[in-house]
């Protein structure tokens, strides 16, 4: 996992690296969780190219991410998705509360 803060943008980029299951979320959630809370950032890219399996962990740890980002006044949007993540993201209702975009330049 690579994180980039962006300080005068209150942005940080998360890049993942590794499949997210049960026994990686945790480690995961963790990290980003003391990030979340140490920037305060109004937004939060979470950068999933890289992973190529996501179960129900996966699922709880964005959901929960979602939920740290707005306590703090900020939005979290997902980049580089591919269609089987889109699809899991799709079924689960993620795509209706949480932005997808194919690339972010910042």
């Amino acid at each position: 996992m690579n994180i980039k803060h962006f300080i005068d943008e209150k942005k940080i980029l998360v890049e993942l690296t590794e499949e997210i299951d049960h026994h990686t979320s945790e480690k995961i959630r963790s990290r980003l969780d003391y990030e979340i809370q140490r920037f305060m950032p109004k937004k939060v890219v979470i950068d999933l190219e890289k992973v190529g399996f996501m179960d129900s962990a996966g699922i709880g740890l964005i959901i929960g991410r979602y939920k740290i980002t707005a306590c703090y006044g900020g939005v979290l949007e997902l980049e580089n998705v591919n269609p089987k993540l889109k699809r899991i993201f799709d079924m689960s209702g993620i795509t209706n509360i949480i932005s997808i975009k194919e690339s972010i330049k910042m």
